[in-house]
């Protein structure tokens, strides 16, 4: 018996302003204390915080659904079958992919360029290809390709970034060659912020025939993801950058391509037969999804991209750029702070440098403080090398963040100076 297919409906939009109180509400880790301090979590590109909905359905699902999916006649196996590709419906309307089949669920954009790296690039990319990377790309969006180039002979290319943050495009397209077989860039920096021309990029790599696999990890949870506007042939984001759990994220890949591709893994659930004399492979999306999945994932994603549907993702967009505006000038107050990707336009990602100040130190004295940031080289050190630092300390912002955080931040900032001031 097969579980019935979920119907893809609309995004639900909203209008007025974003209502920010109301949504730190949904939020029960916000209401905690650090250190004695009300948290002030501004780490959000490395990992988001989960609404209570999310929460609810995970919950949900191991009360009420739990079993295994696509294998069982009994009722919560299709319970659960029935929820788990609901969820990838769900998926698909979120990115505006063609239909459900175009999305393959996998532990996040890591997985995800992997699978891109071995089942699509590895038979395509031979000695003498190229494939075409950024110099602000996570680590995630850099080693699988290199691992890829060791193991066929192809090479690997980065174009440059400005001083401002932002792809020299004219560079970009000058590295563009009939060699290039696959183009992989950040629809937004993790580091820098940048919003990447992604439909430019498409274009231009299109003119060579050049495949564009997208990182959508920074970009999913701050825009609107339309996949067929953006003329991408892969996209990926990970869940919990997006509000979700960890360990679940989707591929979006177009039919023609993922039908051409191999299996990243062997198993169960992704084979068409097995015998001993050889092995067919069912169609996309089961072909890539060996094993049991994370079927708790998949129902805290759909909740997730619910939820951010429900807020409206313009209204997220908006106020997020305001938020940003506003973070921007009262950070450029504090003394002796360089900050790094002034591009636009971008998330809302603050990284800077504060003279005297090791990111490591900053971090530890915000710590103390209650206020979370990232330091370090943000799993982009090429990045790190561009800009001629070891480190950085970076501040990311989502919709359920505030003025008032900002202006703790920034006290929190002066603080660090004070103490390395007093230090030295």
């Amino acid at each position: 018996m097969t579980a019935p297919q979920p119907v893809l409906s609309p995004p639900v939009s909203s209008d007025g302003p974003l209502d920010v109180d109301a949504v730190r509400r949904d939020f029960p880790i916000l209401g905690r204390a650090v250190r004695g301090r009300a948290l002030v979590y501004l780490d959000n590109a490395a990992t988001t915080q989960k609404p209570r909905p999310v929460i609810d359905a995970v919950e949900r699902y191991y009360e009420e659904e739990n079993a295994n999916i696509h294998r069982g006649v009994h009722f919560l196996s299709q319970q659960a079958t029935f929820s788990y590709e609901r969820a990838r419906g769900r998926l698909a309307t979120f990115v505006n992919a063609a239909e459900s089949a175009e999305v393959v669920f996998c532990r996040g954009a890591t997985e995800a360029a992997n699978l891109v790296a071995h089942g699509y690039a590895r038979s395509r990319v031979g000695p003498g290809d190229e494939i075409l990377v950024t110099h602000m790309e996570h680590h995630s969006n850099i080693v699988p390709w290199q691992m890829l180039c060791e193991a066929t002979g192809a090479r690997l290319r980065a174009a440059p970034v400005t001083d401002e943050g932002e792809l020299d495009l004219a560079a970009f397209a000058d590295l563009l060659c009939p060699r290039t077989r696959l183009v992989a860039v950040a629809h937004a920096s993790n580091v820098l912020g940048t919003v990447n021309p992604v439909r430019r990029i498409c274009d231009l790599a299109r003119e060579y025939g050049a495949a564009v696999f997208v990182d959508g990890a920074q970009g999913a949870p701050h825009l609107p993801v339309d996949v067929q506007a953006l003329g991408c042939d892969f996209y990926a984001l990970s869940g919990h950058k997006l509000f979700a759990p960890t360990g679940i994220g989707i591929l979006y890949g177009r039919r023609e391509l993922l039908e051409g591709m191999a299996p990243y893994e062997g198993g169960g659930s992704m084979i068409q037969s097995v015998s001993f004399e050889g092995t067919t492979w069912a169609e996309p999306p089961a072909r890539f999804e060996a094993g049991t999945p994370n079927i708790a994932g998949a129902v805290g994603l759909e909740a997730a991209v619910d939820y951010l549907n429900g807020l409206g993702m313009e209204r997220v967009s908006a106020y997020e750029e305001e938020l940003l505006a506003y973070a921007s000038g009262h950070l450029a107050e504090v003394e002796g702070l360089r900050p790094f990707g002034e591009a636009r336009p971008k998330v809302p990602v603050l990284s800077f440098a504060l003279d005297g100040a090791h990111p490591h130190d900053i971090g530890t004295i915000l710590d103390a403080e209650g206020v979370a940031v990232r330091t370090g080289h943000h799993c982009a050190q090429p990045l790190m090398q561009r800009f001629g630092v070891p480190a950085m300390t970076r501040a990311s912002l989502a919709f359920y963040n505030t003025r008032r955080e900002i202006d703790l931040l920034v006290e929190a900032l002066h603080e660090v100076d004070a103490v390395m001031g007093g230090a030295s």
